[in-house]
This record gives C-alpha cells, structure tokens and sequence, in this order.
C-alpha cells in the first residue's frame, strides 16, 4: 500500500474534515479526495462517512486506524534507521514548539548530545498539531510542547508550570492595552483567559501567532505583549523590558510528548536531561514573579 494513502487516511481522523486536512497537506481537497478513494478501493470498504459537519469513521475506518498507524510508523522507523550516520549506533528525534525552541530545546539538545556519544540527532520545530501529526507517524521520538492531544502510542508528561506575564518596553505602561500592545497567541486556552480578563478589549492592532520569536521585536519597536516569565528575565534586569503591575497572570504549562515504545535508554536519559532543564527555567520564571510580588502585585 502506498504510504501516502494511510497517512492521509491520519490527517482527515485528526483534522476532522477533508479541507482541513488538505491544507496540513498542503494539497487540494480533491487529492485528498481522490485518496481516500483510492484506499477505500484498495480495501473494499467505506473508511468515512461524509457529511457537511464533517468526517466521521465507519465500522471499517477505525479497524484500519490501529493498521494504519503502524504502517506509518514502522515505514518513519525504517527511512529513520538507514539514515543514521556512520560511526553512530543510534537516532533521537526531536521536536519542540517554537517558542520552546531557543531555551529549553536547545539547552536539552545540548545535555543529551554530551550524554548520548554515540547517538545522532534530529530536531524539528512546529506548532504543537503539526508536532503531534509527527509523532503519531512516527517522525519524531519526543517532542515538547504547551497543549499536547493525546493519541494512541503516546504518552504524555507535564514537566514545567509555565506563567504567561505581561511586559512592556515602556515602564509607564499600564493594564489597559493601549495601541502599542500586541496579542501574542499562545492557544485557545489563553485566548479564552484573555477573553475574560479583558472583556472591554478592543481586537488589539497586531497578533503574532509566532510566540517568543516576537520578543525581540517587542523589545526593539518598544511594544508590550505577554510572554512566558522564564524568557524576559534577561531583558528585565537589562531594563530593556519592565513588567507591568497589576496585569493578570496566565498559566502556560509545558508537556513532554514520547512513543511509548522509545528504547528505555534513550528515554531515560531524555527524561532526566529534560528534567534538569525544566527545573533551571523553573527557577528563572520564578524570579520573575518574585519581583512581581515584590512590586506589590498578587500573585
């Protein structure tokens, strides 16, 4: 069977509709189309029942989803293993949200590349759906991110209670979000909590949907946005950015995401290396909210 089918077959199961999926794919609905009727042809059964809500699995469909995600990652496991490099016995995978990307991945990636001599590594960045759609075909090994979906063959682990605080190049800045202030998505969660800590909000000028890839910007255009306080620490003690007293303060934790079937080593030494990480970037954050208690906001 063409693996392509079965992983298309996996985007229509998480998107829930053939045009969502066919823009993860990055192919027109009708590809899409045409494959799930080619694979339904191919196993002589209806995988879905279409309707104008959406897609929903047949009798058949979830059968095929358990033999379908194996075909996808034992196809993933096998391009992975031929593409180790020489001198190396083993391959780690790697993915992280982007805005974990410059702090915790990389430190992490730092740790186990001292600790795993003789294991090559990949790393991949993503939005926590793509990142997800990579481990559920077996892409990745372990990936790290704010609000993982759990799925079959994965498990999942919360590492590190992150806090989402607003700060300000200016140290005037108040509260109240003025036309500098750019809303910075961090998922559907903290839009809800925004929602309602805000509710006389105008819809703010700019978002970014790029996370803590806009903090430099924020800094140097002399804006205000919320980031996660392990991040700004830096920037406070330079008095590049200032927190601002008396704004709401947003949870933001952080998972770890594996296959359940990683070799035990490698694991292992991910686990403890992650763990080390977490705990440093803890330590940051909370010197962060320190200064905000400090400042006489209650936190």
């Amino acid at each position: 069977m063409d693996i392509v089918l079965a992983k298309t077959f996996l985007e229509v199961i998480a998107a829930g509709n053939f045009v969502s999926a066919a823009r993860r794919l990055n192919v027109t609905q009708s590809a899409v189309s045409l494959r799930v009727k080619k694979l339904e042809e191919l196993l002589g059964q209806a995988v879905f029942n279409r309707a104008k809500t959406g897609t929903e699995l047949t009798p058949a469909g979830r059968q095929f989803e358990r033999f379908a995600l194996t075909l996808v990652k034992v196809w993933e496991e096998a391009r992975h293993q031929v593409s180790v490099p020489a001198g190396y016995s083993e391959r780690l995978v790697i993915g992280g949200q982007y805005s974990l990307l410059s702090r915790l991945v990389m430190r992490w990636f730092g740790r186990l590349e001292q600790r795993l001599a003789n294991v090559s590594f990949r790393i991949e960045a993503g939005m926590a759906d793509r990142l997800i759609r990579q481990m559920v075909e077996g892409v990745l090994d372990i990936s790290i991110m704010y609000r993982p979906q759990l799925r079959p063959g994965l498990a999942v682990e919360h590492i590190l209670d992150g806090d989402l605080v607003l700060v300000s190049a200016d140290p005037d800045f108040g509260p109240e979000l003025d036309d500098r202030y750019i809303f910075m998505d961090w998922g559907e969660e903290f839009i809800a909590a925004h929602n309602a800590a805000f509710p006389d909000q105008d819809v703010p000028r700019t978002t970014f949907a790029v996370g803590s890839l806009g903090l430099d910007f924020v800094v140097n255009a002399h804006k205000a946005a919320y980031f996660p306080a392990r991040l700004v620490g830096d920037h406070l003690d330079a008095g590049r950015l200032h927190l601002v007293k008396d704004a709401p303060i947003f949870p933001n934790p952080v998972f770890v995401v594996y296959q359940t079937d990683l070799d035990s080593r490698l694991l292992t030494a991910a686990l403890e290396e992650l763990h080390v990480v977490a705990k440093m970037a803890d330590e940051a954050a909370q010197n962060v909210l320190f200064g905000l208690a400090e400042a006489g906001n209650d936190v």
